[in-house]
């Protein structure tokens, strides 16, 4: 995992991603996995979206 500074939410977004990362990876190695892979990857991008307001946030209020 990456280090980032930023609150405890930001790291906890930071480790959800990991490991959709991860679950799409194994997926990867199974037939038939396209649909879940799609799908995680939309959960992915959702996650993405709030790490970015979040870090926003932060930025705004240091």
């Amino acid at each position: 995992m990456s280090y980032e500074a930023g609150s405890k939410e930001c790291r906890h977004l930071i480790e959800a991603k990991d490991s959709l990362l991860s679950a799409m990876e194994s997926l990867s190695n199974i037939s038939s996995t396209d649909v879940l892979q799609i799908q995680i990857k939309e959960i992915y991008n959702q996650l993405e979206i709030m790490h970015d307001k979040r870090k926003k946030i932060e930025s705004i209020s240091t």
